[in-house]
């Protein structure tokens, strides 16, 4: 095995991403639907392998350089990803939910620290344990970025390494109750409380009209409809097409084919005996009068009619509040469908009731030209692109880490965001303007999560690998005994008191407050095991603006975890 270690040593990216694909791979193992994932899985297969080659004293170490720059491109990313709905929580409704993100964040963050201190436990313990505990691996990150940067001063006798080892420790140790903690807290919470929150989410759903978003997305239903039928009910004949769509609003002629030729779909092309005419619809009606023009028929060209598939982001201010079911009797009803909303990067449940909050996303499926009528209305029309605006990618990586230079004097030391929470600011702020503007920055989903995934598994694996080496030196039962009880505590505490506050002070509904509680744990898999043990979506309702806030609360907290904890 030394000639593997040697070997590894001397061909550092083959290292590097040999762990990572280690990583990625053990991360998909899993016990019952639990697991340690890609990204924590990296810290271990790292650890593990440095480690190793050290009893044969090989010392694996990995260049700072690369280890920064992978962070800061997923810290970037992750601005990019919250930006508007990180904003837009800040208001109205998504203002309890944010209070619940930043009580339970904080709180988290209090337990760490005085946990830390009341147990003596090794310096960049407190690192690890806030990021495992409240499973917000990007904490790794600042809480290293304080070391580097000057913020956190060593104590004597510690040096770069050993605390870095310590925050990967702390990490490890308590990620995986950190994980399974708050999915088994979120799925039990309604249980203690003798709160039945299955007839809570019916409530809910039949109260707002919510569909399931984890029903199967591909199924024989469509809401809408566009059907040929010949002409042969003479009560309609000579009708103009304007005169139609006065007697039967439900329907919309979108194309009149006559003689073997289109004829179009003007208001004042009147109908005659033969005509083929193509006519959307909602299901229900267009299956409700069939005999009203007359049978139905397959003609290719009266339903050459072109489609379209389109993004559509809310920004017209007039939009803010309104349920779905108020656009009926628009222009566009009828001609197109909306498949799946999108609130914060999160898919909300879907109803009539559904109400519109700016920066949400709608994704629509239907006639080329209700598209853009619906475009118009709501906000701008935002079509898939592969390409990345890369000059604009630069300059907010550049903006970032121009405010990360910012710090200002508290007490004895400098307090600033550092470079990781200069670009998670940037991207935030760039985020929001292209989500206004929409003309400059594009960035696809596919990218940021390139941004995102790549740059935190690669950080992470590289963390693993320089402490590993110095891991040996400092673990004992004691040491590792006492990080388990300080995340136990840290991860089990706050959410609780999450729930407590909403459901007895904010009167939250408690399926929709079983969401809150995972998104300010900013952690998807509770929300996703509620909704499960609910059989209902209703708690992703909640679940979006806490899943924006505390994200970056708990990343930016990895830092404060480091000064507070000497």
């Amino acid at each position: 095995m030394q000639a593997f270690f040697e070997f590894l040593k001397a061909n550092p990216y083959i290292l590097l991403f040999f762990t990572v694909g280690m990583a990625v791979y053990a991360g998909k193992f899993n016990i019952k639907g639990y697991g340690l994932g890609m990204v924590a899985a990296a810290v271990v297969v790292g650890c593990a392998l440095a480690t190793w080659a050290s009893t044969y004293g090989v010392k694996l170490q990995l260049d700072n350089f690369a280890k920064s720059l992978f962070y800061y491109l997923f810290m970037y990313g992750v601005g990019l990803r919250v930006g508007p709905s990180f904003f837009n929580s800040l208001k109205k409704d998504g203002l309890k939910f944010t209070i619940l993100a930043v009580v339970c964040s904080i709180m988290g963050l209090v337990l760490v620290v005085v946990c830390a201190n009341m147990f003596g436990l090794p310096p960049g313990a407190a690192g690890g344990i806030l990021a495992g505990s409240q499973t917000m691996s990007a904490a790794i990150g600042t809480a290293e970025m304080a070391v580097t940067q000057g913020a956190y001063k060593l104590p004597e006798g510690s040096t770069a390494e050993s605390v870095s080892a310590m925050i990967a420790l702390g990490y490890g140790v308590t990620y995986i109750w950190g994980t399974v903690g708050i999915i088994l807290i979120c799925k039990y919470l309604p249980r203690w409380w003798g709160v039945d929150a299955k007839q809570a989410a019916k409530d809910y759903e039949k109260e707002h009209g919510v569909a399931n978003v984890d029903d199967s997305g591909l199924t024989g239903y469509r809401a809408g409809g566009l059907r040929a039928y010949r002409l042969e009910n003479k009560e309609v004949a000579g009708q103009s097409i304007s005169q139609f769509r006065g007697k039967n609003p439900q329907y919309r002629i979108v194309n009149v084919v006559r003689n073997g030729e289109s004829a179009g779909a003007a208001a004042d092309t009147k109908l005659e005996i033969g005509d083929v005419i193509a006519l959307g619809g909602r299901l229900e009606d267009l299956t409700a009068n069939m005999g009203l023009i007359g049978p139905e028929i397959a003609d290719a060209k009266a339903l050459n009619i072109p489609l379209d598939q389109a993004e559509v982001l809310v920004t017209n201010k007039e939009m803010e509040g309104k349920a779905l079911k108020e656009f009926r009797n628009e222009d566009f009803a009828g001609q197109l469908q909306v498949t799946r909303v999108e609130r914060g990067g999160v898919p909300i449940p879907l109803g009539a009731d559904t109400q519109l909050q700016r920066f949400d996303v709608l994704f629509v499926t239907g006639l080329k030209t209700a598209v853009n009528k619906v475009a118009d209305k709501l906000g701008k029309v935002a079509r898939p692109s592969t390409s990345t605006d890369l000059l604009t990618l630069s300059a907010g990586m550049v903006a970032g880490l121009l405010i990360g230079q910012i710090n200002v004097p508290v007490g004895d030391f400098s307090v600033g965001l550092g470079n990781a929470g200069g670009l998670l600011l940037s991207g935030i702020i760039v985020s929001s303007i292209v989500s206004r503007l929409r003309f400059f920055g594009n960035t696809p989903n596919a990218a940021r999560n390139v941004l995102e995934d790549l740059g935190l598994v690669t950080f992470i694996a590289i963390v693993g690998i320089n402490a590993g080496s110095t891991l040996l030196a400092q673990l004992t039962g004691k040491i590792a005994l006492f990080i388990f009880l300080a995340g136990f505590i840290a991860s089990t505490i706050p959410p609780i008191l999450t729930w407590i506050i909403g459901y007895h002070f904010m009167k939250i509904n408690p399926a929709v407050l079983m969401g809150g509680v995972a998104g300010a744990r900013s952690h998807s898999g509770p929300a996703r095991e509620a909704s499960k043990e609910i059989d209902s979506s209703v708690p992703w309702v909640g679940f979006p603006v806490g899943y924006a806030v505390s994200g970056v609360l708990l990343t930016v907290f990895g830092y404060f975890a480091m000064l507070f904890s000497k």
